[in-house]
């Protein structure tokens, strides 16, 4: 499982057995962006055994592809067979305000030349696995919490998107937008992990809210929705 931006504080919820700096794992590199901790801990959540990662590492801070997708690597050669991704996000669709969940059904990565170029939803199978996305649903609605699945969008950043970017990801299919997530979902497809991640959405993207979008406001909306979070996270596991 991977906590994003703002999520940290969800490792409160798990029992660690131990745990490592990102810069101790061979690979990798410690984090350079606020709220992501750059932890490797080993331990238990919901009767469940779970490798978490507090944070990530992120194309924009200047690492190459592999340096990104060696997380999955490392969770995959440990034993993992289930890969969890957790992500902050702008909305895009119109029900998706600040402090909503959007758990991701399929993915535009926009992080390769000719973006446009590459296949989207409904022209590959989709690398997120359905089986993972019922029982996200089933553990939301136990929590009386209706989770509408969405395509979630990737960038390179560091900067945010523009209004006129947002209004193309829109035009392709895209529900929220980030700058994490694809290149890790398809790595551990690749390697045969069955896959699911969920956004938080933290701001309504560039162009559909009120004002700049400033990381601050993500960090802070990522806090305020953690608790829930941590309910479906833990709803989740009990039954995955």
């Amino acid at each position: 499982m991977v906590l994003g931006s703002g999520m940290g504080d969800l490792a409160n919820h798990f029992d660690c057995e131990s745990a490592v700096p990102f810069g101790a794992v061979p690979e990798m590199e410690p984090t350079t962006v606020a709220g992501h901790k750059g932890e490797l801990h080993l331990g238990s959540w919901a009767g469940q055994r779970v490798l978490l990662f507090i944070g990530r590492l992120h194309f924009y801070e200047g690492h190459p592809w592999r340096q990104i997708e060696e997380p999955v690597a490392i969770a995959r050669e440990l034993g993992a067979e289930v890969l969890f991704l957790t992500n902050a996000a702008g909305g895009i669709r119109d029900d998706l305000a600040p402090g909503s969940l959007m758990p991701i059904r399929d993915h535009l990565d926009w992080t390769r030349a000719f973006p446009s170029w590459n296949l989207g939803p409904g022209s590959r199978p989709s690398p997120y696995s359905e089986r993972l996305l019922g029982l996200l649903g089933r553990a939301a609605e136990d929590m009386g919490v209706a989770l509408v699945p969405g395509v979630y969008a990737q960038v390179t950043g560091p900067c945010y998107e523009t209004p006129a970017e947002i209004r193309a990801l829109r035009s392709c299919g895209a529900d929220v937008v980030g700058m994490s997530t694809c290149r890790e979902i398809n790595h551990g497809h690749a390697l045969g992990m069955e896959c699911a991640a969920i956004s938080c959405i933290t701001n309504r993207a560039a162009g559909l809210g009120g004002g700049p979008i400033h990381h601050d406001e993500v960090m802070a909306t990522g806090r305020a929705v953690r608790e829930k979070l941590a309910q479906l996270v833990e709803r989740f596991l009990g039954v995955v």
